[in-house]
C-alpha cells in the first residue's frame, strides 16, 4: 500500500502545470538530441543543466530525465531515414530499419520503434516503481564500510563492462578520482592540487569538465571527419501503423526485449548500448529465419529499441536507491541531484518523496508524451537532418560557453571546458572512454568520505571492510570481476 500512497502522490506532483511543462520540454529536446547526430543525452544535458538552477529539483530533475529516455526515442529516426545513427544505442536499428526504408516500409518501421519504445519505456517504469522503494529500505542498513565497498563495485562493474579495453576504464576511473580530489578536503580545509589557481579551490566544475569532455570533444571529432553526403529518404505521410502481421511478428521481441534491456540497464556500465545488441542477438537466435535479420526484418527493429527505451528506465534504479550512477548521463544527474542539494541513495525517498515519486510518475507522462510527439513530428525531424553540421557546430560551441560561464560566472570554467574538451577529443581519437572519468569523478569524495568515516569507527582498522559481511562481498565480486579477463586470458593461452 505504501508504494500506491507514493505513486498517487508522485502524480500529484508530476501532474502540476509547471512540472508538466518541465516533463515536455525534456522529452521534445530529448527527441531533438536524438534525431541530431553527433550530439548525444550526456552532452544535452551537460549543456541544459545551467538552465535548471533556477527551477526546483523535481522540476529540474524531471525535464533533463526526460532528456535521456527521450533521445532513447529520436535516435531511431535518423537509423531508419538516413542509416546513422542518432543516438549510440540506435546503431543496431539501422541494420533492418535503413533496410525497410529501402524497401518502402519505412513507416512500418518508425511505427514499430516508436510503439515498442513506448510500451518497453511503460513496462521499465512500473518495474521502476515497485523495484526501487523495496531496494531503498534495503540499503537504510548500509554504514560508511558498507557504501565504500559499493561504490568500489560500482567503479569495477563500469570498467568490467567498458566497450574498450578494461585497463584503458581502469586509468580513466583513477584520473577521475584525482579529479575528484582537486579543491579543498572537507575534513582539514587544506587546498589539494589547487597549485595557487583560484578556480580550482573551488574543486573542478562537474558542469565544464561534462561540456568539454563530450560536448566540445565530440563537436571537433566531427569537424575532423569528411560529411559524407547523406541519402535521406523522404519521410513516410501514411503508413505508420504497424499492421496485424507486424504486431504479431514484434510483440515478443517487444516483450524480451523490455526485460532483458531493464535488467542490463540496471548494471554499471552495461546499459542501452549493450541492450540494444544483445537483444538483436536474442531475437536472430530466437527467428525461425535468422537469414532475413539485416535484410528488412522488423523483429531487428522491434527488439532493440524496446531494450535501449527499458534501459534508460532500468539505469535510474542504482542513482536513486543506491546513489550509484548507473552510466556517464546517469553520473550527471548525480551531479545534478547534488548541485540542487539532494543526495541521492536510500534516504532520498524519506527526505525529499517529491524529487522521488515525481521523477518516477514522471517518467509514465513522459512516455506518453514521446508516443504522440513522434508519429506527427516525423516529416520535421527529417528536413532538420537536412541542415548542414557546419552552420550547426558554432551553436553548439556557443551553448556550450555560455553554459560553462553562467554556472559561476568564472572565465576559469570556459578555460577548464576547452582543456577537458581538447582531453576528450584525445581520448575518443586513441579509444578511451569518458564514462569510467565522469563516475569515479562523482562518486570519489564520497568514496573518501566512506572510507575515512570508516577507519574512525575502526580506529584505524582496514579489517573493518573484510568483517562485515555485506561489504566483504561486494569487495570480493570486485576483485573476481578484475582478475576473471586475466584469468580467462591465462585459461586461453594455455589450450592453445
Amino acid at each position: 500500500m505504501e508504494i500506491f500512497h507514493g505513486v498517487l502522490y508522485g502524480f500529484q506532483v508530476a501532474l502540476q502545470p509547471i512540472n508538466l511543462l518541465y516533463c515536455f520540454v525534456g522529452v521534445f529536446i530529448g527527441t531533438l538530441v536524438g534525431v541530431l547526430p553527433g550530439l548525444g543525452p550526456a552532452a544535452a544535458i551537460a549543456l541544459l543543466l545551467p538552465s535548471t538552477f533556477a527551477a526546483s529539483p523535481v522540476s529540474a530533475i524531471i525535464m533533463l530525465a526526460g532528456i535521456y529516455y527521450g533521445a532513447m526515442y529520436g535516435g531511431s529516426t535518423t537509423s531508419i531515414l538516413v542509416n546513422i545513427p542518432g543516438e549510440a544505442a540506435s546503431v543496431v536499428t539501422c541494420l533492418d530499419g535503413h533496410a525497410m526504408a529501402r524497401q518502402g516500409r519505412a513507416g512500418a518501421a518508425l511505427g514499430i520503434a516508436a510503439f515498442g519504445s513506448f510500451i518497453a519505456g511503460t513496462l521499465s517504469v512500473v518495474a521502476l516503481t515497485f523495484l526501487a522503494p523495496f531496494l531503498a529500505r534495503v540499503t537504510l542498513r548500509f554504514g560508511p564500510p558498507e557504501y565504500f565497498a559499493l561504490m568500489v563495485l560500482g567503479l569495477t562493474l563500469l570498467t568490467y563492462f567498458a566497450r574498450e579495453s578494461t585497463v584503458k576504464a581502469l586509468m580513466m576511473a583513477a584520473v577521475g578520482l584525482l579529479c575528484g580530489t582537486v579543491g579543498q578536503d572537507t575534513i582539514s580545509g587544506r587546498f589539494r592540487f589547487a597549485f595557487g589557481i583560484r578556480t580550482l579551490e573551488d574543486g573542478l566544475g562537474l558542469v565544464p569538465l561534462i561540456m568539454g569532455l563530450f560536448g566540445i570533444s565530440e563537436v571537433l571529432l566531427n569537424l575532423e571527419q569528411r560529411q559524407q553526403p547523406k541519402e535521406i529518404f523522404a519521410p513516410p505521410t501514411k503508413g505508420l501503423l504497424p499492421t496485424r502481421e507486424d504486431w504479431r511478428a514484434s510483440t515478443m521481441p517487444i516483450l524480451r526485449g523490455s526485460v532483458l534491456g531493464f535488467f542490463l540497464g540496471i548494471l554499471p556500465g552495461a546499459g542501452a548500448i549493450i541492450a540494444s545488441f544483445a537483444s538483436y542477438a536474442v531475437e536472430k537466435r530466437a527467428s525461425r529465419h535468422p537469414e532475413r535479420f539485416g535484410a528488412g526484418a522488423i523483429e531487428g527493429v522491434a527488439g532493440p529499441e524496446a531494450a535501449n527505451n527499458a534501459a534508460a528506465g532500468g539505469a535510474f534504479i542504482p542513482l536513486l536507491t543506491l546513489g550509484i550512477p548507473a552510466n556517464a548521463v546517469m553520473a550527471i544527474l548525480l551531479g545534478a541531484l547534488m548541485i540542487h542539494g539532494l543526495q541521492p541513495g536510500p534516504l532520498l525517498v524519506k527526505q525529499a518523496p517529491d524529487v522521488f515519486w515525481g521523477i518516477i510518475t514522471s517518467m509514465y507522462i513522459g512516455n506518453a508524451m514521446l508516443l504522440v510527439l513522434n508519429l506527427p513530428l516525423i516529416p520535421m525531424w527529417a528536413r532538420l537532418l537536412r541542415v548542414p553540421y557546419t552552420v550547426m557546430y558554432p551553436l553548439i560551441l556557443l551553448f556550450c560557453l555560455i553554459g560553462a560561464y553562467s554556472v559561476g560566472n568564472n572565465i576559469g570554467d570556459g578555460i577548464v571546458m576547452w582543456v577537458f574538451g581538447i582531453v576528450g577529443y584525445l581520448l575518443k581519437k586513441f579509444d578511451y572512454e569518458g564514462a569510467p572519468l565522469i563516475l569515479a569523478m562523482v562518486i570519489g569524495p564520497m568514496m573518501e568520505e566512506a572510507l575515512r568515516q570508516s577507519l574512525i569507527l575502526s580506529t584505524g582498522s582496514f579489517a573493518i571492510f573484510v568483517s562485515r559481511p555485506i561489504s566483504a562481498g561486494f569487495l570480493l565480486v570486485s576483485g573476481f570481476l578484475l582478475l576473471f579477463p586475466m584469468l580467462r586470458r591465462d585459461i586461453e593461452m594455455s589450450r592453445a
